[in-house]
């Protein structure tokens, strides 16, 4: 999941247009709250990486995930947001949407000192399949 947060943090700098087609036109600055948020994602992205820190970095890419989650919105009600993202249709935004939830079920699970061996590769599962997803329609 760090490399994932990294990798989608990184691709708001090198592309942020991909970000800023879904940016919902009430919100102000643009282009400063794409780079915003990539920052945000590859610091939590590597804090994840430190075990010091996982629980904040949790919290945070939570926090996060609940931020940006009117983008996904935007997206799933504006025809122009879909066009311009690459011909992405409501139903494709919609699954994008209701991904944000396993993105902050993974997140909390960052937060837990220990879990059960069960409960990690339900959550390991739960992260590959969203990796997947997230990979294939951003790419």
């Amino acid at each position: 999941m760090s490399l994932f947060y990294i990798g989608v943090g990184c691709a708001h700098f090198i592309s942020p247009e991909i970000f800023l087609f879904i940016m919902p036109p009430y919100l102000p600055f643009h282009l400063e709250l794409v780079y915003i948020s990539g920052f945000f994602e590859i610091l939590l992205g590597v804090l994840l990486l430190i075990k010091r820190y996982r629980f904040f970095a949790g919290c945070g890419l939570i926090i996060l995930l609940i931020l940006v989650f009117p983008a996904n919105v935007y997206l799933y009600n504006s025809d122009i947001a879909r066009d311009a993202y690459g011909q992405v249709s409501q139903v494709d935004s919609l699954i994008r949407m209701f991904f944000q939830l396993p993105l902050i079920i993974i997140a909390y699970w960052h937060t837990q000192e220990n879990n059960s061996k069960q409960i990690s590769y339900i959550y390991i599962c739960i992260s590959v399949i969203t990796i997947l997803y997230f990979g294939y329609i951003l790419f």
